[in-house]
């Protein structure tokens, strides 16, 4: 069975929409774990997949693709969880 070339897609939208919805919640860290999540399992999917099933995930070459998803994805992870419990707001 062949994979749509929009299912990658749709999967990492899923994951990200789910990271903004818990922080419109105010839940920033398991927002911010959610969409840090979302661009590595894109790095991960492109890697798996050839281009005609990544989809829109294949913006360049491979190598820059999962580069730049994984660097994103881990940079975002980390940043999310050295944000304290303390609620962000401007004052």
């Amino acid at each position: 069975m062949r994979l749509p070339s929009w299912a990658p897609t749709a999967l990492v939208l899923l994951i990200a929409a789910a990271g903004m919805g818990r922080v419109l919640m105010e839940h920033w860290r398991q927002g911010g774990v959610l969409l840090g999540g979302a661009l590595i399992v894109a790095a991960v999917l492109r890697v798996a997949l050839r281009p005609e099933e990544a989809g829109l995930l294949v913006v360049r070459s491979k190598v820059l693709d999962v580069l730049g998803y994984a660097a994103l994805g881990v940079a975002m992870v980390l940043l999310a969880i050295t944000i304290t419990d303390q609620q962000l707001t401007i004052t």
